[in-house]
C-alpha cells in the first residue's frame, strides 16, 4: 500500500496519510476523497511518503481518486505552497481555495457536455425509419449528414440530440473548426508605446518586471495587445488580471476583437460554477491561450505561460480580505520570477511600493506621458473652494454652471461622489442623534425604495425602516444628513428636468450584464449626466464626455489611515482621467474645503511623482510601508475583552521572538471598525524592516499562537494588510 499525503481544507498547518493501494507519483496533484472524522472530504494528494508518523494500522484508506483530469502541474502547487507560506495561511485550505467551486465538492463534476456530435453507423442506419411527419428530426438528419454538428448552433434540436445520445445514434466529436475572421487592422503606436513594445520585446530572456506609467487615455491597453501578439506568435500564453469584474467585458471584448482565433478564456466572480469549472479545465488541459481574469486568475493553471500583465496594479481589488488574504499582483509578480518570464504592471498611478522599487531598479519604468488620441490632451483641473461657494444640496454654482453649459453643448459630464444610498445617515434636527447599527460600530445608510426609504447597513447587511420619531427624544424632524448617489440624482433631477440621468453604483450594476448595458448607453449618447462610485473610475472610455465633477472628495483627507491620501489621489486622478480623451477638452471641477492642500495642487498638474515623492518622504518619516513590512492579528470575540485579552497573551508569547528577529510589536488596539455583526475586534499590529525578519518571526510566532486554544476568539493574521 501507498502511503500518500493530502491537503484537506481545515485550519490546520499540517497535511494527512493515508493508505492508497494504486497511487503513483503520477497522481500527485490529483483530487480524492477521503474519510475525515465521521464524514468525507475532498482533498489533494501532494506528496508520496515512505512511512509515516502514524502507525500505518491506524492510516485510513482514500476512497477515490479523480482521474478525469489532469493532475495539477507542479509549478501550480509550488505557487499554492509560497501563497500559504508567505501569508501563514494552511496549505490544505490554502490548496482547496483555489480550486473551482465544483471540485470542493464530494460529488464528482458531471461531464462535461460535448462541443459537437456526428451521426454513429447506428444512426446512419435508424435514419431509413424515420417518420415523414418528424421533419425536426429529418432536418436535424439532413444537417449531421453534412458533417459535425457544435453544440452551440444546435438550438431546438438540442434535445433530440440528447435522445440520440442515449440511443447510440450521434456520438461525441470536436467542434468544427470556424473559418478565421480577419483580425482588425492594428492601431499605428504612438512614438511613446512603440519604444515601450520595443523595449520589453528586446529585452534578455528570463524575469523582468516592468512598470507601465502612463497618464489617463495614453494607449496602456494597446502596448499590451502587442506584448501579448509576440507571445501568441511564438506559441506561449499570457495572463491579463484586471481589478473590477465590470472591466472584463470591455476588455474581453477588445481583445476578441484584436485575436479573433486565440483561445480566450475569461475568469471572475461572475461565472456561474459550470462556468468557472469548463474555463479551469480548459486551461489545466492546456486549451486557452490567453487568460482574462480577476484577482483570483493569478493562480490559474498554464503550462505554456510567457507573460503576465497586471492592469491598474495599484488597485485595492488585488488583495483578498478574508480566508487567504493574499495580493494578486505579488502573487503574480512571485510566479513571474519562479517561472523566468516578463511580467508588466499598467497604472497612471501606481502603487506606492511599485514606484519605489521602481525609482530604485528593481522594476524598469515604461513612460507614455501622452494621451493615445492625437487631439486629446489631459483635462484641465479646477478647485471650487466651498468656503466661498457653498453647495447646496451637495452642489455649488459652479458646477451647477458647468453642467448646464455642457448640457447646453450636447456633452456629457460626470459626477463622482464615493457614497451609495440617498444619504450616509439620517439624524434628529432636534438633539443630533444619529441612527446607529445595533450590530455595528457604523452609522446605517438611508437608501430609497419605490416604496419609501429604508435603512441599511453597508457592513452586515442589516435592513430596516426609518424610525417615525427620534429614538433619543421623541422629535419627528428627522433627517438625511449628506449625499449618497440617489439624493444626487434626485437633486440633478430637479435642476435639470429635461436631463437624461444614469446612476452607476452597486445597487444599480450588480445584476449580471446591467453595467455592460449601462456602458453601452453612455457610449451611444443615450446619457447626459452620470452619477457614479468609484466603479466608473477604472478603465472606461467615454469619449463623449468633458466634465467630471467631485464631490465629498475632503473626508479622505481627515482619515487616520496613513493609505488613504494615496487612495484618494489614485480614485481622482482615475476619475479626472474620463473627461476629454476624444477631440474635444476635458475639465475638471473637485469641490474642496481645502483648495491649498499638496495633494490637490499635484493633482492640477497631473503630477504623479511630485505627490509620489512628498508621500514617500512621509512614510520614511514614520517608518510606514514600503520602509517597513507589517502584518496584523485579529481577532474578534462577543465581547471586547476577551478579543483584547486573547492578543495581549499572543503578544506576551512573542516578545523574546520579536527581540530575536528584530521585530516591533504594538499593543491591541480597535480597528476603524470596531464592531461588526455583533462582534466585537481588536488588531495587533506587526511590524519589521527585514520582509525575511517578519516571515521568519511569523512562522515561530504563529505556531505559539495557535497552541492558546481560545475557542470564544476567532483571530487571523493579514500580511502586507491594506485596511487597519
Amino acid at each position: 500500500m501507498t502511503i500518500v499525503r493530502v491537503a484537506l481544507d481545515v485550519p490546520l498547518p499540517r497535511l494527512f496519510d493515508y493508505l492508497a493501494e494504486d497511487a503513483g507519483r503520477q497522481d500527485i496533484g490529483r483530487r480524492v476523497i477521503v474519510p475525515f472524522g465521521n464524514r468525507r472530504q475532498v482533498g489533494l494528494i501532494v506528496e508520496l511518503v515512505a512511512a509515516s508518523e502514524v502507525p500505518e494500522a491506524q492510516l485510513k484508506a482514500v476512497l477515490a481518486i479523480d482521474r478525469a483530469l489532469p493532475a495539477l502541474p507542479t509549478e501550480w502547487l509550488k505557487l499554492a505552497r509560497f501563497a500559504a507560506d508567505y501569508y501563514q495561511h494552511p496549505l490544505g485550505a490554502t490548496l482547496l481555495s483555489l480550486l473551482p467551486p465544483a471540485l470542493k465538492r464530494i460529488k464528482s463534476p458531471r461531464a462535461e457536455p460535448p462541443a459537437a456530435y456526428v451521426l454513429s453507423p447506428a444512426g446512419l442506419a435508424h435514419l431509413q425509419d424515420l417518420s415523414p411527419r418528424a421533419r425536426a428530426q429529418l432536418q436535424l438528419a439532413e444537417r449531421l449528414r453534412q458533417g459535425p454538428l457544435a453544440i452551440s448552433e444546435a438550438g431546438t434540436w438540442r434535445s433530440h440530440l440528447r435522445t440520440w445520445h442515449k440511443a447510440g445514434w450521434v456520438q461525441p466529436a470536436e467542434a468544427p473548426a470556424t473559418a478565421p475572421t480577419a483580425a482588425p487592422a492594428r492601431p499605428q503606436p504612438t512614438p511613446a508605446q512603440a519604444a515601450a513594445v520595443a523595449t520589453v520585446l528586446e529585452a534578455p530572456a528570463g524575469f523582468s518586471a516592468w512598470l507601465l506609467h502612463g497618464v489617463t487615455g495614453s494607449g496602456k491597453t494597446e502596448v499590451y495587445l502587442q506584448l501579448i501578439e509576440a507571445q501568441l506568435a511564438a506559441g506561449r500564453q499570457a495572463l491579463v488580471l484586471v481589478p473590477e469584474i465590470h472591466l472584463t467585458p470591455q476588455t474581453e471584448a477588445a481583445f476578441r476583437q484584436r485575436f479573433p482565433t486565440a483561445r480566450l478564456i475569461s475568469l471572475h466572480s461572475g461565472l456561474s460554477d459550470g462556468e468557472r469549472l469548463r474555463a479551469w479545465r480548459a486551461c489545466l488541459e492546456g486549451r486557452a491561450d490567453l487568460v482574462l481574469g480577476t484577482r483570483l486568475a493569478v493562480f490559474t493553471p498554464l503550462n505554456r505561460l510567457g507573460l503576465i500583465v497586471i492592469d491598474e496594479e495599484h488597485d485595492g481589488s488585488y488583495k483578498q480580505q478574508e480566508g487567504l488574504r493574499y495580493s494578486a499582483r505579488d502573487v503574480a509578480v512571485w510566479r513571474a520570477r519562479t517561472l523566468g518570464l516578463p511580467i508588466v504592471l499598467g497604472s497612471a498611478t501606481p502603487s506606492l511600493e511599485t514606484w519605489r522599487n521602481a525609482e530604485r531598479g528593481r522594476y524598469r519604468k515604461l513612460e507614455l506621458p501622452d494621451r493615445a488620441h492625437a487631439q486629446a490632451e489631459l483635462p484641465a483641473v479646477k478647485l471650487i473652494d466651498t468656503r466661498a461657494d457653498r453647495p447646496r444640496q451637495g452642489l455649488t454654482a459652479s458646477l451647477l454652471r458647468a453642467l448646464r453649459d455642457r448640457l447646453t453643448r450636447g456633452e456629457q459630464s460626470l459626477l463622482f461622489i464615493n457614497r451609495r444610498g440617498y444619504a450616509p445617515t439620517l439624524f434628529c434636527n432636534s438633539c443630533g442623534y444619529v441612527v446607529p447599527c445595533p450590530r455595528c460600530s457604523a452609522h446605517q445608510v438611508l437608501h430609497r425604495r419605490k416604496e419609501g426609504f429604508e435603512l441599511r447597513c453597508h457592513h452586515c447587511g442589516l435592513m430596516s425602516r426609518p424610525p417615525e420619531v427620534c429614538p433619543d427624544c421623541g422629535s419627528p424632524d428627522l433627517r438625511p444628513a449628506g449625499q449618497g448617489t440617489q439624493r444626487l440624482e434626485e437633486t440633478l433631477a430637479g435642476q435639470f428636468p429635461e436631463a437624461r440621468i444614469l446612476r452607476i453604483d452597486r445597487d444599480t450594476a450588480s445584476r449580471r450584464g446591467a453595467f455592460a448595458a449601462m456602458r453601452q448607453a453612455v457610449n451611444e449618447r443615450e446619457v447626459d449626466i452620470l452619477v457614479g462610485t468609484q466603479i466608473v473610475t477604472k478603465g472606461h472610455d467615454f469619449p463623449h464626455l468633458t466634465l467630471v465633477g467631485v464631490l465629498g472628495a475632503d473626508q479622505a483627507l481627515l482619515s487616520p489611515d496613513f493609505r488613504a491620501t494615496e487612495r484618494l489621489f489614485a480614485q481622482l486622478m482615475q476619475v479626472a482621467g474620463r473627461a476629454g480623451r476624444a477631440s474635444r477638452p476635458g475639465e475638471v471641477l473637485v469641490q474642496t474645503g481645502y483648495p491649498g492642500h499638496p495633494l490637490y495642487r499635484a493633482l492640477q498638474a497631473h503630477d504623479f511623482a511630485q505627490f509620489a515623492a512628498e508621500t514617500l518622504k512621509e512614510r520614511r518619516e514614520a517608518e510606514f510601508p514600503p520602509y517597513s513590512h507589517q502584518a496584523l492579528l485579529r481577532a474578534e470575540a462577543e465581547q471586547i475583552d476577551k478579543a483584547v485579552a486573547f492578543l495581549e497573551r499572543a503578544k506576551h508569547l512573542g516578545l523574546a521572538l520579536a527581540r530575536e528577529h528584530g521585530v516591533m510589536l504594538y499593543d491591541p488596539t480597535p480597528p476603524l471598525l470596531a464592531r461588526v455583526a455583533r462582534r466585537e475586534r481588536a488588531q495587533l499590529r506587526v511590524q519589521a524592516g527585514s520582509r525575511s525578519h517578519l516571515q521568519h518571526f511569523l512562522a515561530a510566532w504563529l505556531e505559539a499562537v495557535r497552541a492558546l486554544q481560545e475557542r470564544a476568539v476567532k483571530w487571523t493574521i493579514d500580511v502586507d494588510p491594506l485596511d487597519f
